[in-house]
């Protein structure tokens, strides 16, 4: 009987370049951005604040990465999959590090296997979201 299998994971020297990229397009815009970078089971392996990025955004940037990980698909994304049902709606925002807002992606390799997730947080959705998959960019994944 086997009991452990290999899981693809993210290296240090991986997530490292991808938050370190992200805070460079961030700082390149002006914007002041909190990154993190997660594996797929949800442990934390990067994690950088710009000075002046808002303290609060640490813990969402975090849980951005965390909830991006834990289902595959970029944060955004929640609502247009819970659509019109209020029950889940008021079910999913009530857990604990689950964020249903933009900023958080997936980290995938070729094959559609996730690896993570990288989240942002501090300035705008769109901007947050722009600076995760610039992080992406530079080690070579895709959401």
């Amino acid at each position: 009987m086997q009991v452990a299998i290999a899981s693809p994971g993210i290296t240090w020297e991986a997530a490292s370049a991808a938050a370190q990229a992200a805070v460079r397009h961030a700082e390149a815009n002006g914007w002041r951005i909190n990154v993190a970078v997660v594996t797929r089971g949800g442990s934390l392996m990067a994690f950088l604040r710009m000075p002046g990025a808002f303290l609060h955004s640490i813990d969402i940037a975090i849980d951005k990465a965390y909830t991006a990980a834990s289902f595959g698909f970029p944060t955004k994304d929640w609502m247009a999959a819970v659509g019109h049902d209020d029950g889940m709606k008021f079910g999913f925002s009530a857990q604990h590090r689950l964020i249903v807002f933009g900023g958080g992606l997936p980290m995938r390799m070729e094959g559609d296997e996730w690896i993570g997730g990288i989240g942002v947080s501090g300035a705008s959705e769109a901007q947050d979201e722009e600076c995760a998959r610039v992080g992406l960019d530079a080690i070579g994944l895709r959401p």
